[in-house]
């Protein structure tokens, strides 16, 4: 089912209102349905705030992390631009892996164990609660859903990178030059990204469709990557919060992400 951009806009914000009352689901499944799909009554997700568990320890099995990085890339036409054209560091990446040190330098140490300390962590875009980028968009191009989804509106974006400087996760990427060329196999499910707007989002389409993110979907039932609503008793993610011992991403900075690591 392809959907074009100003539906997929719809989706991202009005889908995020059904945790005040399920208005917001009815008008994405309207939104979808004058897009030409078929949506079922309740079809979307909604939550009151949603968050995502990481368990570092699952992710070392097997080639998970190649997995979920894929999975993300195919499902949102993130491009693959060769570093020689796209310069160093300007890249597209919505969620990768990086040494556990990179991604946690004040929480590491010399005495870690040592498949902790050389293992390679997923990142992404943290969902903050208390989010710097959408603080400093002139444009409000970076909002704020209700259910805590930070989202991206690429048409009101006018690529002046101050959300970029805010992040302290260097979770968004800026296109330098046309991405469209350097991917593979379009998808019409989502939007391409055109040169001088920068990107990040958190599946708020599949969401919308009842969906999970490409990446929780992708990593399956071996429990490397739960998603879920945060403020209910009885979810996955509250369930593990519960029983493990997480880690956040600079909690100093007062952020409040909305992921958590176990360790």
């Amino acid at each position: 089912m392809a959907v074009d951009r100003r539906t997929f806009l719809k989706i991202s914000s009005l889908t995020a209102l059904g945790a005040a009352g399920g208005g917001g689901a009815l008008l994405a499944r309207r939104a979808l349905a004058a897009s030409g799909g078929i949506v079922p009554p309740g079809t979307a997700l909604t939550a009151a705030r949603w968050a995502m568990v990481i368990d570092i320890r699952k992710c070392l099995e097997g080639d998970i992390l190649r997995r979920v990085v894929e999975a993300c890339n195919k499902a949102h036409n993130v491009p693959d631009i060769p570093v020689k054209e796209g310069g160093p560091d300007r890249g597209i990446k919505w969620i990768w892996d990086e040494p556990f040190e990179n991604v946690f330098p004040s929480q590491f140490h010399d005495k870690l164990q040592k498949e902790l300390g050389h293992a390679r962590v997923l990142t992404l875009c943290n969902q903050c609660s208390n989010p710097p980028c959408v603080r400093v968009c002139p444009t409000k191009a970076t909002f704020q859903r209700p259910d805590g989804i930070v989202a991206m509106d690429m048409h009101r974006c006018i690529g002046c990178r101050f959300c970029m400087a805010a992040c302290p996760y260097g979770s968004r990427s800026f296109n330098w030059i046309d991405p469209r060329p350097y991917i593979e196999n379009i998808s019409s499910h989502v939007p391409t990204r055109t040169k001088g707007v920068v990107e990040c989002n958190f599946c708020t389409e599949r969401l919308a469709e009842g969906k999970p993110p490409a990446c929780v979907e992708a990593a399956g039932a071996t429990g490397a990557l739960v998603f879920g609503d945060l403020e209910q008793e009885n979810s996955d993610v509250r369930k593990l919060l519960d029983a493990h011992f997480t880690i956040r991403r600079k909690p100093e900075l007062g952020t409040e992400p909305a992921v958590y690591y176990i360790v």
